[in-house]
């Protein structure tokens, strides 16, 4: 039988909608608009210009309906706060992407992968309507098939530049308390990406079911696969919120044990690897640091105010140290992967990295990647040294131009380099141009290449 609606919750909501749209309206019509917000995911500095809309109210779960397999959210709401409110019904979205603070309307609109995205895609895949805040002020609903479809299948990787989804209707699937993991450990990116696409096509490995499933590559010959099961059985369980972190169990173990809910955030208490940029892999720091700001969200705060107007650069610089800030994803096709790694360990040398493979089941049209077809998707997160002579941005540049050379593309949540006419082409640059004239032709919410591109 299916939840009965919150009637209380959907009536703030409405409430909520009312008086934001109001707020909006109110606002100089010949100034820009920007949303302030409670947390952030993006990885670059940005200017913001004009006035502020605050839709920090909108973080709420509204309906979780076990029966007909669906939610209702705001778009403030945090994967965590949706995945305790699914699985306190033993539900779950089938995507929960890794951070924490990340919220579903940022990650319909920014995208991204974890790893169930090999059978259930990214962000926007699991949506199926949404209540857009318009620049134009109108508030409408966007479904697959309405009369704003072309809207539906632009908001992802748009950045909140068309609208902002002020409530989602989501899929949700049955879920188990427990995760057992396989860490299995492969002797090229050939042999992973082999094994990689038999997992895809029978959901198995070496007979047993598999619903999760990601990759580490810490060098050529050591890359390893992990692979999820739902189980509600365990002769024990990890715990990597504390001393103990995940990475390193990635080597070291080849079974492992966690609640979902654990498993869910493996990645948040360390954000991968890079808190030990901040010294949280040596015992007595990680002891000292408090644990409630062991998470994701203050390293990428701390990482942000150390890069802010520079800052970090100049004191490395001075010491004769320069450095270029590398982070980054790399939606790549499975098969050109270990072309990409050997270029990548040549000329940048970051590791470890992360792979996470999707198959994307939903056109979107401001990032224009094959449905059905295995993509991979690499994530690497580090300064790099500059040598002398090179570019501020020499090493992005360079991972930039050999995505497009083997027919990727990059989400733009961190700093981009492209030239105008060169991300328009490939962010789908005509169908931008003319829902933007349609949602929103005053120009109130930014432009997707001056926000991505110029920091503006």
């Amino acid at each position: 039988m299916s939840e009965i609606p919150s009637d209380i919750a959907i009536a703030r909501h409405r409430r909520d909608v009312a008086e934001l749209h109001d707020r909006f309206a109110s606002l100089p019509a010949d100034e820009p608009v920007h949303l302030v917000k409670s947390t952030s995911n993006l990885w670059r500095p940005r200017v913001q210009q004009g006035n502020g809309l605050d839709v920090r109210t909108f973080d709420r779960v509204l309906t979780v309906d076990p029966g007909g397999r669906t939610a209702e959210v705001e778009g403030m709401a945090t994967y965590e706060t949706i995945a305790d409110a699914a699985l306190a019904r033993r539900m779950l979205p089938p995507l929960v992407l890794d951070c924490k603070t990340i919220t579903l309307g940022g990650a319909v609109v920014g995208t991204g992968a974890e790893s169930s995205s090999f059978r259930a895609g990214l962000p926007h895949d699991s949506v199926t309507e949404m209540e857009v805040l318009t620049g134009d002020g109108r508030i409408v609903t966007a479904t697959a098939d309405n009369e704003h479809a072309e809207l539906f299948h632009a908001l992802p990787h748009s950045y909140g530049c068309l609208g902002y989804a002020l409530r989602l209707r989501l899929d949700l699937e049955p879920a188990q308390r427990l995760i057992r993991l396989r860490h299995v450990r492969t002797g090229s990116t050939g042999e992973w990406v082999s094994a990689l696409r038999k997992i895809t096509e029978t959901r198995e490995f070496d007979g047993e079911r598999v619903d999760f499933v990601d990759g580490t590559y810490f060098g050529p010959d050591a890359v390893h696969l992990s692979l999820g099961t739902f189980t509600d059985t365990a002769p024990y369980l990890s715990d990597y919120t504390g001393r103990r972190i995940y990475y390193h169990a990635v080597r070291t173990h080849t079974e492992d044990y966690l609640t979902i809910r654990d498993y869910l955030w493996r990645w948040d208490t360390d954000l991968y690897w890079t808190s030990k940029a901040f010294g949280l892999e040596n015992p007595v720091v990680r002891q000292l640091w408090p644990r409630r700001y062991r998470n994701a969200e203050t390293l990428r705060r701390l990482q942000m105010w150390a890069r802010r107007d520079g800052r970090a650069d100049r004191v490395l610089a001075a010491v004769g140290r320069p450095v270029e800030w590398v982070l980054q994803d790399a939606d790549l096709p499975a098969e050109t992967v270990p072309e990409f790694l050997e270029f990548f360990a040549r000329e940048v040398g970051i590791a470890p990295v992360w792979l996470c493979p999707f198959v994307m089941r939903r056109r979107a049209s401001l990032y224009p990647i094959e449905t059905g077809r295995l993509f991979v998707s690499i994530g690497f997160w580090a300064p790099v040294r500059l040598r002398r002579g090179q570019a501020p941005d020499h090493h992005n540049r360079l991972i930039e131009r050999k995505i497009t050379e083997l027919g990727g593309r990059k989400p733009l949540y961190s700093t981009a380099h492209y030239r105008e006419d060169e991300f328009w082409q490939l962010y789908g640059g005509d169908t931008y141009h003319r829902l933007k004239a349609a949602y929103d032709p005053d120009g109130r919410f930014p432009d997707l290449y001056d926000k991505c591109v110029r920091g503006r």
